[in-house]
């Protein structure tokens, strides 16, 4: 039998049942973060050569007016309707974004909503990259968002999701706590690095919106409906054991004027249930590393040493 390639062991398996339990603040059942992606895409970039920016030969106006209406309309609209609810961002940031429209990431950082990186444009991808390029972009995400907001960046999703096998290892040692690239549970767990402790924050590739209008071609209507299906199952799940839901969010997407309203009734669902604790990812990353992190590491040796 060809085994194909190694598996890289970047994480335990543990069955979604027999968890040691994960408890969150003030007894609640999910930790509910939203991850409004603010983007900057460049209309005609250099070419990587094994993936294309656009689909169409560049310069592509209409993918990029498109993504642009975010930065000028749709932040806007999506930042309101969240500060109604009670819901603070945590931003994935293509940072040079702090240069090109330091409008949208100064609103954002006043409304006290947290930022990690995205990369630096949602243009350019890690394929191809050396160990330097990628440290570079490592220390410049840093660096501008510390300069931009005064936030030192907790977490990593890799630029349009792009990645190298050292990605992760790199960010815990530039001091990150949390990734959001790894896709694969609906709690969070630790993740085997070099140096550091790195935690696998849930993000969610289902109920992105993205997926939900581009993908899977939902109404308005339906992607709020199952957004709401995804809260209530996750709190039933959650009072035995602590679950966390990711809304990751585009807002030339949701900030729709025809899409607004529909999301707007989920926030509300959410906010008045009680079983949320409304939250930013770096809290629930800083809580899961004060209060689950080394129980949950020592469960999972129950299933390594079965399998041994």
């Amino acid at each position: 039998m060809n085994e194909g390639a190694a598996d890289p062991g970047l994480y335990d398996f543990r069955p979604y049942r027999d968890r040691a339990r994960i408890e969150w603040p003030n007894g609640k059942a999910v930790a509910v973060w939203v991850s409004p992606n603010l983007e900057f895409y460049e209309i005609d970039p250099p070419a990587n050569p094994q993936r294309k920016s656009w689909p169409r030969p560049h310069p592509d106006v209409v993918g990029y007016g498109h993504r642009d209406y975010a930065n000028r309309v749709g932040h806007w609209r999506m930042a309101e309707v969240m500060e109604k609810h009670g819901f603070k961002g945590s931003v994935s940031l293509s940072v040079a974004l702090c240069q090109h429209h330091p409008e949208v990431v100064a609103d954002a950082n006043d409304r006290g909503w947290e930022f990690f990186s995205h990369g630096i444009y949602n243009t350019r991808y890690s394929y191809g990259m050396d160990e330097a390029q990628e440290r570079a972009i490592i220390e410049d995400s840093i660096r501008t968002v510390r300069e931009a907001t005064g936030q030192t960046i907790k977490g990593w999703l890799a630029p349009a999701l792009t990645h190298t096998p050292r990605t992760l290892d790199l960010i815990a040692e530039y001091g990150m706590t949390y990734t959001c690239d790894l896709y694969h549970d609906d709690q969070p767990a630790p993740v085997h690095v070099k140096s550091g402790r790195l935690v696998s924050m849930p993000y969610s590739i289902e109920v992105n919106d993205h997926y939900g209008f581009f993908v899977y071609n939902m109404s308005p209507r339906e992607y709020a409906e199952t957004l709401i299906r995804q809260y209530d199952r996750l709190a039933a799940e959650g009072e035995s054991n602590g679950t966390v839901m990711c809304i990751p969010l585009h807002s030339y997407l949701i900030g729709q004027p025809h899409r607004i309203g529909p999301f707007e009734e989920v926030l509300r669902h959410i906010a008045a249930d009680g079983r949320a604790w409304i939250t930013r990812s770096g809290d629930i990353a800083d809580h899961f590393l004060a209060n689950g992190y080394d129980a949950v590491a020592a469960d999972a040796s129950r299933y390594a040493k079965a399998d041994a």
